[in-house]
């Protein structure tokens, strides 16, 4: 019987084809002969306790122009797919988390949904690193700026970023004494009413912020490192880094095993880790991206044991 799959994203009219992993994910099971069909996080709603949304029928193909097209638009109940594909971009706010519940009443039905809705609110992005500190730099999480002030006195040298943000948003670089530290704390935190993330600057961000891929527990053997330009502190690909695929090394695969079996024991089937030279940063669970990237260099079909994963599952 063919699989009905639903993909809840951004507006697919304003993606890049041919860097979109949620893309990637579409050609995939439509080549498996997947029934697609498309929501955005509005058209979702509830109605007498079921889950529901207005969905289009959706087909896809891999080019720049025309990549995808809607045959059909109708109220579906939730309960009638095989598989919900969660991929909206950040910022995680509450109409986010409100979209997770409904996905949750659609899970409590039987639909496999990816990644697990309650561990998409449980897993922060960047606070999730906490519970894995032997792999990490020297962090703080608070909104209190005495405490940032004798973080960044202790370290010298230290980013602070926003606990919702993406794509490199609102990263700051920060130095003990740099006259610009009190109002960069007050900034993110909100004049101390919002708490962020402080860690220690890792000088190896020139060589890359790797994003590695772990899809069902397994590490993806090549990462995209994003290299920041040159004057530039973040590394984000849109922040204008340069990726470059490169092998995992020793402590990559080391970090991966750490994190592997709480991923799994959470439902977060499709992760980016974000890796600065010996350290772990975040933990991508919303919407991960470069599997594109990846695959074209590394020749490894991601987005196959990524499906392949998910039907052993089902």
């Amino acid at each position: 019987m063919t699989k009905k799959l639903l993909i809840v994203m951004d507006s697919i009219a304003k993606i890049k084809p041919h860097k979109d992993t949620s893309f990637a994910m579409l050609l995939e099971a439509q080549r498996r002969r997947y029934q697609l069909h498309y929501a955005e996080i509005t058209d979702l709603f509830v109605q007498n306790g079921k889950a529901y949304a207005l969905t289009k029928v959706l087909s896809v193909q891999d080019t720049s122009e025309a990549w995808f097209e809607f045959t059909s638009e109708k109220t579906t109940s939730l309960n009638s797919f095989d598989i919900i594909l969660m991929r909206k971009d950040p910022p995680f706010n509450m109409d986010y988390i409100y979209c997770t519940y409904i996905l949750e009443l659609a899970e409590k039905t039987g639909v496999f949904v990816v990644n697990k809705p309650a561990s998409l609110r449980d897993a922060n992005e960047k606070l999730f690193t906490s519970w894995f500190p032997q792999c990490c730099p020297e962090t703080l999480v608070s909104s209190q700026e005495s405490l940032i002030k004798q973080f960044a006195q202790a370290q010298g040298d230290i980013i602070i970023k926003p606990l919702d943000g993406m794509g490199g948003e609102a990263v700051l670089r920060l130095k003990h004494g740099d006259p610009n530290l009190s109002v960069g704390i007050e900034l993110l935190s909100q004049h101390g009413h919002k708490p962020i993330m402080a860690q220690r600057y890792i000088p190896e961000v020139t060589q890359g912020d790797k994003r590695i891929l772990v899809v069902h527990g397994h590490a993806i053997p090549y990462a995209l490192a994003r290299i920041p330009q040159k004057g530039e502190t973040r590394a984000n690909l849109a922040a204008g880094g340069i990726g470059k695929v490169q092998a995992l090394s020793e402590r990559d695969y080391w970090i991966c095993e750490q994190v592997r079996h709480k991923l799994l024991d959470k439902g977060l089937y499709f992760v980016g880790l974000d890796v600065i030279g010996d350290y772990l940063t975040e933990i991508n669970v919303t919407s991960p991206t470069c599997a594109r990237e990846i695959e074209k260099i590394s020749g490894i079909n991601i987005m196959q044991l990524f499906f392949d994963g998910i039907e052993k599952l089902l």
